[in-house]
């Protein structure tokens, strides 16, 4: 199976509500006792095994907006087909702290979702979610690229809960 949770590289943007995925993805590599350390396809990679089927748990590296271009190039190296596969990213459509897990599905809002299905051709790609709602007084850019602030005790359980989530499903298959 493969990982992907999307977000923004850069001390910068580590804990910015756009890098849900990221923080996700760093909380399963911790309860895996794992780190995302070598660079493939654009992406840091940690390449494991999970009750002996290949894991690997991606974060991409050329921003959210351009996601596709490594999840695709993932999909190719490792050979996953889109059944294999898990995007992790945050979503404004949902309320903050929020689950949502999809098997399919348009990009809604989201750029980084909307990017990896016009690169990849593909709509069927799991998803899971993670709500950060938002604030209509101030840019949705300048919203999701900003830090947690108040709505982090909504958003650390989130984090928790996803990775919780995604480490269920990679013990179910």
């Amino acid at each position: 199976m493969l990982i992907v949770g999307l977000g923004n590289p850069g001390e910068r943007y580590a804990r910015t509500r756009h890098n849900m995925g990221f923080m996700a993805v760093d909380r399963l590599l911790a309860l895996l006792g794992k780190k995302a350390e070598k660079e493939v396809c654009s992406a840091l990679v940690c390449e494991t095994y999970v009750r002996s089927k290949k894991t690997v748990i991606a974060k991409p590296l050329t921003y959210m907006n351009l996601s596709g271009e490594s999840v695709m190039a993932l999909m190719a190296r490792y050979s996953f087909k889109p059944s294999e596969i898990l995007i992790v990213y945050d979503d404004i459509d949902l309320p903050c702290g929020a689950l949502r897990y999809r098997p399919s599905g348009s990009a809604g809002t989201h750029n980084g979702m909307r990017n990896i299905i016009a690169v990849t051709g593909r709509t069927d790609i799991p998803r899971l979610r993670i709500g950060v709602g938002v604030d209509k007084s101030m840019p949705l850019a300048d919203y999701v690229l900003s830090d947690m602030g108040a709505d982090e005790p909504k958003l650390l359980p989130a984090i928790e809960k996803a990775a919780e989530f995604i480490l269920e499903k990679l013990n179910a298959e």
